[in-house]
């Protein structure tokens, strides 16, 4: 599907999406979930593997008074907001309770002297963060916190009221990425009474992007993209003294709209896509791939799965190779632990669900046969 930008009389360009995923959202939750810091301390960085930690969630809304949010049911599009209200998931490690719950409101961090790797995480459209809970929770057990915004426009409780498509959004979240990592960094840094649970939890030089579908494709402008956003401002400009030292996709697609460039250097990427997605064609994260110049990257194919399921949990065996590869992708690429045994051999064990690949794809992931495109959860 082909859509126009228009905001008034301005004109953006054209982009191309690719999630239809459907109501497959969580319902929004109004509450505000916040605690201080404790006094159980980690007293060093180590490779940790899943399941080291249990996992407190909080929610802290973050608003950004520079831009607005969009009316879609209205053409040309109108303006519904002059501010962004950015809720925000923050996931993080917290006192490991055994046999307890998958998440635990409110619960005291642990806390690290000189804090955790932080995720900002994007999710796609229809859905909100709490779709991809299952993967979320794995990272944060691993010893990472994971900042997921609920963009305005594109998530589930939005595209239900304004009843049309509100997709062309995508391109503002970029934006909404790059001001919740300078909020969450600044939070950090200093105690602020509206998010207290923040306070000392992140290292500002150990900094992710992960996103799935349309963030994913956020995700890569915030990333590579040199072109404009549409306030006017270059994307390299968004990402200006904010240290990424990682990049996932999933499922994701590079924006042939914007203008990508090679920069003296690039972090570490990781792909994520399946021969069998549908939704959104493993070609597209390929020309992403290919288009990505440096030699500190890798390509996790996954061979059956479609393309949610292995990030929602509901493709098991998906979904524990993606777990299997990015928990120590994000250790060795924020942290420099060095995995086990390297990407290529951890993630290739079973060819049945997938394979790592790193430098150039073969033909036969070049040449995946071209799918009828539909989306459906299974």
């Amino acid at each position: 599907m082909t859509v126009n930008w228009n905001r008034g009389n301005a004109q953006w360009p054209p982009l191309a999406r690719f999630l239809r995923v459907g109501a497959l959202g969580a319902v929004l939750v109004s509450a505000t979930l916040t605690s201080p810091l404790g006094a159980q301390v980690v007293s060093s960085r180590q490779a940790t593997p899943p399941s080291s930690f249990s996992v407190g969630i909080s929610r802290c809304t973050f608003v950004d008074l520079s831009r607005g949010v969009l009316d879609y049911q209205r053409v040309p599009y109108r303006v519904l907001a002059t501010s962004r209200t950015l809720v925000t998931e923050i996931r993080y490690p917290t006192a490991l309770v055994a046999g307890g719950p998958a998440q635990i409101p409110g619960a005291t961090p642990m806390a690290l002297s000189g804090g955790y790797p932080m995720i900002v995480f994007a999710h796609g459209y229809n859905v909100t963060p709490d779709t991809y809970a299952t993967l979320l929770d794995a990272w944060a057990s691993a010893g990472f916190v994971v900042v997921a915004p609920i963009f305005p426009d594109e998530n589930a409780a939005e595209v239900a009221a304004q009843g049309v498509n509100t997709e062309d959004d995508v391109i503002n979240e970029p934006g909404d990425l790059a001001f919740v990592t300078r909020e969450v960094l600044a939070d950090s840094a200093t105690p602020s009474p509206d998010c207290p649970v923040l306070t000392g939890l992140v290292d500002p030089s150990q900094l992710a992007l992960a996103g799935h579908s349309d963030g994913a494709e956020a995700v890569s402008m915030l990333a590579y993209d040199h072109g404009l956003d549409p306030q006017g401002v270059n994307y390299a400009d968004l990402r200006m003294g904010i240290n990424y030292r990682a990049v996932l996709i999933l499922s994701g697609a590079l924006d042939t709209y914007q203008a990508n460039a090679d920069e003296a250097s690039r972090p570490d990427l990781l792909v994520v896509h399946s021969l069998a997605d549908t939704c959104d064609p493993i070609r597209n994260d390929v020309l992403l791939y290919d288009t990505i110049h440096q030699p500190n990257k890798w390509f996790l194919e996954l061979a059956t799965a479609h393309h949610l399921p292995p990030f929602d949990g509901v493709d098991l065996a998906a979904f524990k190779l993606v777990v299997t590869v990015t928990v120590p992708f994000l250790q060795m690429a924020l942290e420099g632990v060095p995995p086990s045994a390297p990407l290529t051999t951890l993630g290739s064990q079973d060819r049945a669900v997938g394979r790592v690949l790193t430098g150039a794809l073969g033909p036969a992931i070049v040449n995946a046969p071209r799918l009828e495109e539909h989306c459906a959860r299974d």
